[in-house]
Order: C-alpha cells, then sequence, then structure tokens
C-alpha cells in the first residue's frame, strides 16, 4: 500500500489528526528514519490531540458563554477580591470533581459574569460539558419545556451537566413556579454536579428575592451546602481589560 492509499484509508476512517501528521513525515521524508513504535507514537498523539481540540470546540460552542474570555484575562488582586491563588485553584477545576458550589457577588460592573465565563472556558478545555444561562434564559427555557412536555428531560439533561452557570441572580422577580424548578434542578444535582451563580446582592440578602420563605430557605440550603463564595469589589473587570 502506497502514501496515498494509506492516507484515503485514514481520512475514511476519520483520524483527522492521525492524517495530518501522516502526511507531513512522509512530505518531509521522515518516515524512513523512524521505527515502527515513534511513527505509532507520533500518529496516535497527533490523533489524541486532534481529538481533544475538537472536544473542547465543541463544549465551548455548545456553553453558549456570554462572554468569550480566556482564563488569562482575568486580572487578580486582593483589592478585587480573588487572588492569583485562588484563581488558579478555580481553573484547575478540583470544584468541579467535587461538585461543590459557587457563589459570585459584587456591585454591577465588578466583573461577575466575566469571571464565571472565564472559568466556564476553562471547565471546557478542561473536558467538563458546560452550560450558561442568565436568569431570563433559565425562565424561558423551564416555561417552554413545561409547554411541550419536556421538564423532567430537561431536569435531567441539568442533573448530567458537569458545570452550570446561572447568571444575575435576583435582579428580576420570578413566579414561585420557576422558584420550585430551580429547587427540582439543585436537588438532582446534589452530589453530581457544580453550579456557578452570579448576583449583585449578597449572599446575605437573597432571602428577600423569595416570596415563600421556606421555598426560598431549601433551595439556598441546597446552593450554599458545599460552597465558595466570591465577592468582587472595584470597577469593571472588562475596562480594565480594555486599558
Amino acid at each position: 500500500m502506497n502514501t496515498q492509499e494509506t492516507l484515503a484509508q485514514m481520512r475514511q476512517l476519520k483520524l483527522t489528526g492521525m492524517t495530518d501528521r501522516y502526511s507531513i513525515i512522509t512530505q518531509l521524508g521522515q518516515d524512513t528514519k523512524m521505527d515502527a513504535h515513534t511513527m505509532i507514537a507520533s500518529l496516535v498523539e497527533a490523533e489524541t490531540l486532534c481529538r481533544s481540540q475538537k472536544r473542547t470546540a465543541l463544549y465551548i460552542n455548545q456553553a453558549r458563554l456570554r462572554y468569550q474570555v480566556s482564563p488569562e484575562e482575568i486580572v487578580c488582586s486582593h483589592e478585587r477580591g480573588l487572588s492569583r491563588e485562588h484563581w488558579v485553584l478555580l481553573c484547575e477545576g478540583t470544584f468541579i470533581k467535587q461538585a461543590k458550589n459557587i457563589m459570585i457577588t459584587g456591585p454591577t460592573g465588578s466583573g461577575k459574569s466575566w469571571v464565571a465565563c472565564a472559568i466556564g472556558r476553562m471547565a471546557c478545555m478542561n473536558g467538563y460539558k458546560t452550560i450558561y444561562h442568565n436568569m431570563n434564559r433559565f425562565v424561558e427555557e423551564v416555561k417552554a419545556a413545561k409547554l411541550t412536555g419536556t421538564y423532567l428531560k430537561l431536569l435531567d439533561q441539568y442533573a448530567r451537566i458537569p458545570l452550570l452557570i446561572l447568571d444575575d441572580f435576583g435582579i428580576k422577580q420570578v413566579d414561585r413556579d420557576i422558584y420550585v424548578s430551580l429547587y427540582d434542578m439543585l436537588e438532582d444535582r446534589i452530589g453530581k454536579g457544580s453550579t456557578i451563580i452570579t448576583s449583585q446582592f449578597p449572599v446575605a440578602n437573597w432571602y428577600e428575592r423569595f416570596e415563600d420563605f421556606t421555598l426560598g430557605e431549601a433551595i439556598l440550603d441546597r446552593l450554599t451546602g458545599s460552597a465558595e463564595r466570591i465577592m468582587l469589589k472595584g470597577t469593571s473587570w472588562r475596562k480594565g481589560r480594555d486599558k
């Protein structure tokens, strides 16, 4: 079998990484200098890297993050309320493995969504499926699922997602039925996935967002039971990035 036939079969098997690497190797005439083990190792390495990059691109696209910001763009300081050491730990994704939640609070413009999206992007890069919703879109999705009879399917989808980001909690009052759905979702996710909640209100004031105090207490208990808090301060992180 000649080189072109081999490349054709690789393409047929959808081995994109192997195809590209083998094409380069043969064009450079390096195949004659490699033993079988080195050649196979090189091709497998290329295919593994290619699939990893495709998976990351797919996860980022499916996450529908509000901002496409890389973790390196986040400016860390104690004055901002987020140290470099803490940020590195968050980007490692250990909290996802442990199914812990994160609550990010701070005034308007402090960069809550910016930070949440950076964590979401890093989660995708680390191989964790992620879903981003602001609360308005979450409300719309829940209402649509109930109308179409796919509500239980939606809950199952949320239960299986390693990282769920709910942005701008508490800005608008929502119906009790939506909070019941939020409770159902959080209940299903206990021990299975991590949830990031952002809000301009301090956590101590979240109870005020619920008309049903008992329901609110149940929701916050499931959020705060295994959670860490990030309280951002200062001016907009986005403005700092543009300077």
